[in-house]
């Protein structure tokens, strides 16, 4: 680099094509990262592979780990640790911050009108095709008020820096969405690796998230309830999250359970205790909607509470997220973000979508069969990155298949442009050295009665591969610690 030029950082190259959050078009340090990177030039090759096994000892030792599923087995791996942080400046991260919350708010308002009246269906804005073609409307939740009017009490909102240097949302999460245990770990983990650096910054918390979660579980309690039983529920030891439930589940100090640890009686659910029954009210679920209850959805389910969804609708438990949600998860239903929060919140959107064309348009489809080598293929439902095809790294026979599929289903899927995500200096653990790694950041956004907080950091995802625009850890990524500055620097 011509400035600040350090061994460290001597085969770092900057691609001139790409948006470098660190380096600007003309090869100089971005003020913000000015101090870290020179308190990083002084620390050698050999300093940073000594502190990237120190990282993933401590990972390891922590138990903070995920699984990958694989066509014959399951494997489960330390979750990759990068040891150079992303900064967020507070004017860049209030536009984020004021974004997602708007997203959040709208997609909350799109749930309820969804089950209740119809209108943005009945106006035309939202075709009625679109949602009833959807798995994930659940007809057992038309005309049910969830407690505080809340679907969506946590948000995932995944976002990329485009090559134009603006965030662009790639999707939004409101199903399940997990990772936020990781952003917490990587604070800790860079700070048992790296603490003087934190000298040099004044970095918002993101160890606050538990209790503002508790928070926002307790103002969706039933009615009649002064001082709510919260629990989490896990699918079990064999889920890829099963750290994050258990590590939200001893932060906020409520109980992790599994369906079987549960039961209904009278319209009233109950954990098991050594002490006997004792009635919970607040259930944060990280189970599908499918498994949740085998009188209701999947008979064979062993995963679920059989009643829950009758104990649910009577009032007397609340489910977070609330059932149904994942009709507005629909990565088909993302193509109309900027109409949904024009009808219901009556503003124009703060953050940009990511131009997106949906099959089932037939003019659009058209023009993806056209184009493929050209775009990214997603299907609606998928996530952790699973199904997605990069059109410029496809063969002409891979072309040809993909073209047979999404003909096959066009519901099921949509296109965008190849989208040019920022890259960030990464350790790349092979060569000892730092290198561009293409990034996005998903953010975590809690809705509750009356009350909201978006955690003020987010999980910086990096593909570690070289040149791979796929940044889920499922598929080999790994993630970095986030800092948001605040404003009296």
């Amino acid at each position: 680099m011509k400035e600040h030029s350090k061994p460290t950082f001597e085969s770092y190259n900057r691609d001139p094509k790409l948006y470098d959050e660190i380096f600007d078009e003309n090869d100089n340090v971005r003020n913000i990262y000015s101090t870290l990177f020179e308190l990083y030039s002084e620390h050698s090759a050999k300093d940073f592979a000594r502190l990237n096994n120190k990282a993933k000892a401590s990972f390891f030792n922590q138990g903070i780990t995920f699984q990958v599923y694989g066509d014959h087995e399951v494997k489960e791996k330390i979750f990759p640790f990068d040891l150079f942080p992303r900064i967020i400046d507070p004017g860049e991260w209030e536009v984020i911050e004021n974004g997602v919350l708007q997203r959040s708010k709208a997609l909350n308002h799109f749930l309820w009108d969804l089950y209740h009246d119809k209108n943005i269906i009945k106006d035309g804005i939202v075709p009625l095709e679109l949602i009833s073609s959807s798995a994930n409307y659940l007809d057992q939740m038309n005309g049910f008020d969830p407690p505080g009017g809340i679907y969506n009490h946590i948000s995932g909102t995944d976002l990329i820096k485009h090559s134009d240097g603006q965030y662009y949302v790639l999707e939004d999460n409101i199903r399940c969405p997990s990772g936020v245990s990781y952003v917490i770990c990587n604070r800790t983990a860079l700070k048992r690796a790296l603490f003087g650096v934190f000298n040099h910054y004044k970095t918002h918390t993101v160890t606050n998230y538990a209790e503002n979660l508790l928070d926002i579980l307790e103002t969706v309690k039933p009615k009649g309830v002064d001082i709510p039983n919260c629990v989490v529920i896990t699918p079990g030891i064999y889920n890829s999250a099963y750290y994050e439930h258990s590590y939200l589940a001893k932060a906020m100090g409520v109980e992790l359970v599994e369906g079987r640890d549960l039961f209904v009686e009278n319209d009233f659910v109950y954990m098991k205790t050594i002490n006997g029954p004792e009635k919970v009210d607040v259930i944060y679920r990280r189970i599908d909607d499918q498994f949740l209850d085998p009188l209701e959805f999947k008979p064979d389910s062993a995963l679920g509470v059989p009643g829950l969804m009758a104990a649910y609708k009577q009032g007397n438990v609340c489910l977070v997220n609330a059932p149904g949600t994942g009709v507005a998860d629909d990565k088909a239903v993302y193509t109309y973000m900027p109409e949904i929060i024009r009808y219901y919140l009556d503003e124009e959107p703060i953050l940009n979508n990511v131009p997106t064309y949906h099959c089932s348009r037939p003019d659009e489809l058209k023009y993806v069969l056209e184009n493929i080598s050209q775009l990214v293929i997603k299907p609606v439902d998928e996530a952790g990155g699973y199904g997605i095809s990069i059109g410029n790294r496809l063969t002409k026979e891979e072309i040809e298949e993909v073209k047979e599929t999404v003909k096959a289903s066009p519901r099921k899927y949509i296109a965008q442009p190849i989208m040019s995500l920022s890259v960030h200096p990464t350790y790349i653990e092979e060569n000892e050295s730092f290198e561009p790694r293409h990034v996005d950041l998903r953010t975590f956004t809690l809705l509750g009665d009356n009350k909201e907080f978006v955690l003020k950091g987010g999980l910086t995802r990096v593909a570690l591969s070289k040149g791979n625009l796929i940044v889920n850890s499922s598929q080999g990524g790994g993630s970095k610690d986030t800092w948001v500055l605040k404003n009296n620097l």
